[in-house]
């Protein structure tokens, strides 16, 4: 089969196509970003948790995270049309199943499944994208990609506070996931006509063992985390964690066997020893942990604190996201240009906003003047947008052209590693401190006021770290080094 943008000429659909692709990937980022004010109507309209409402949010960056790699390696195998089609009809079947759960268990598991839909789909929108343009249009057909994913993180919170104020059918928070029917089936169906078919390669085989290693000791690693301040940190909670450690030496270990053997790998031991990919994975789980973690905290700060509705709160946000695409039009215009020193910047950016953020929080009374948290949350969202793409950049200009797709398909499930790890630990700072502080007599507002100034120290201390790390990492290499071209990727902006 001849890819549609071989020598034998581009596919003639193909910016119809896009679209088809930019909306499937803006359906998932949106329900991403969109869950976030909802939290706390799910919280006291169905009396849960708040480990159940952070397994709300970790349920689907988790499942996401680890179905990355596989699904992306599957539609390899079957061709990445078929896998298109199934994520999508997963995406929209299990979205119903969330606007329809009876019960938070059940919610959550829908929410996973979810995830693991959007994981089938999201791999072969970047693949079908880089085969149907020639080369000379892959920028633009890209650069709208980075677009969509702006415009998304500023659409998801304005339209899940619009949908939960307008209390469409009395279904409250429900259409926010109900609103992906319609469109999931219109993407659906336009795919089954301009969506085009590549190749498949059967002779490829998954790596079944290393998907089993590498999810278990996720799992061991983030279920203490977020169940261990309610179980009283019982001792089975660093049994786990430290399972979770072992697991990773294990993963390693069986990788390097298989490579040792020939056989396929979920991540090439070439990755796992290469010192600046490590150092960069780590960087990149650090920085995401801040950014999830806090749009979490700061949604129940405003709404179960001080009695923001829905709408106001996904509207305090936007200033955030809106920063984040500002400065993704202005980063796009400085190319690979002064990737470290932009991280920096960004990293640093983060900081102060952070800092800023935490003083207005700490005077605060009675009330928010949302107003004071406009220019922290815009310095914030600026300085996210600056630093991302020459982050990824930077990472995988020392990946060996023979490992970068795997490189490229690891680092974003590290992003979503990263924040799921976020939405676990800063809910354990936040919601461990709320309980603290209303037990020891302190008013609501009080509580609240602590809590989140608790969760923002984390959040100033994991950029900072971002910061530094970025000096250890080697300079990227040059535009004209051989056999390397890579496109950025697109990335979920939580607000």
């Amino acid at each position: 089969m001849t890819p549609p943008s071989s020598a034998a000429g581009a596919y003639p659909r193909r910016w119809f196509a896009l679209g088809i692709l930019l909306l499937a990937g803006f359906m998932n980022l949106v329900d991403v970003s969109i869950v976030n004010v909802a939290l706390p109507r799910m919280q006291s309209g169905m009396g849960a948790t708040s480990s159940q409402i952070e397994w709300v949010a970790a349920a689907y960056v988790l499942a996401f995270a680890l179905g990355l790699l596989p699904f992306g390696r599957l539609g390899d195998r079957i061709g990445r049309k078929p896998m298109f089609l199934a994520g999508v009809a997963g995406f929209t079947l299990f979205s119903f199943l969330c606007g329809v759960a009876p019960t938070m268990n059940t919610l959550i598991a829908a929410r996973a499944l979810q995830g693991l839909s959007g994981a089938a789909m999201m791999p072969q929108v970047l693949a079908l994208a880089q085969i149907m343009f020639p080369p000379k249009e892959r920028a633009l057909a890209f650069s709208l990609f980075g677009l969509s994913a702006g415009l998304a993180s500023v659409a998801g919170p304005l339209t899940g506070g619009l949908l939960i104020e307008a209390d469409l059918f009395g279904l409250d928070w429900r259409p926010i996931f109900l609103v992906n029917i319609p469109i999931g089936l219109f993407t659906l169906l336009a795919a089954l006509a301009a969506v085009p078919a590549t190749p498949r390669h059967p002779d490829m085989k998954n790596d079944w063992g290393g998907m089993a290693i590498a999810g278990l000791s996720v799992f061991l690693l983030v279920f203490p985390l977020i169940e261990g301040y309610s179980y009283g940190w019982p001792a089975w909670t660093f049994a786990m964690i430290a399972g979770a450690l072992l697991g990773f030496l294990a993963f390693f270990l069986y990788e390097r066997r298989r490579a040792g053997r020939g056989a396929s790998e979920l991540l090439p031991v070439a990755l796992l020893t290469n010192g600046n990919f490590l150092l960069g994975s780590t960087m990149t789980i650090v920085f995401f942990s801040g950014v999830t973690g806090f749009f979490l905290v700061l949604a129940v700060f405003l709404q179960s604190g001080f009695g923001f509705s829905p709408l106001q709160s996904g509207l305090t946000t936007t200033p955030f996201p809106v920063g984040v695409l500002v400065a993704s039009i202005a980063s796009g215009r400085l190319g690979a240009r002064w990737p470290r020193q932009r991280i920096v910047a960004g990293a640093l950016s983060l900081v102060v906003g952070m800092v800023v953020l935490r003083v207005i929080v700490s005077a605060t009374g009675d009330a928010v003047d949302h107003w004071t948290l406009v220019a922290p949350l815009a310095l914030c969202g600026f300085g996210l947008g600056v630093g991302i793409s020459p982050m990824f950049q930077t990472v995988l200009s020392t990946v060996p052209p023979r490992d970068a797709g795997s490189g490229s398909g690891a680092l974003q499930s590290f992003q979503q590693i990263g924040s799921a790890i976020g939405i676990a630990i800063v809910g354990q700072i936040f919601f461990s401190s709320l309980a603290g502080a209303l037990a020891g007599g302190s008013s609501r507002h009080a509580a609240f006021v602590h809590s989140l100034e608790a969760a923002l120290v984390y959040e100033t201390l994991a950029f900072l770290a971002v910061a530094g790390l970025v000096l250890l990492l080697k300079a990227p290499a040059t535009p004209s080094s051989p056999g390397i071209e890579r496109q950025p990727q697109p990335v979920a902006v939580e607000a």
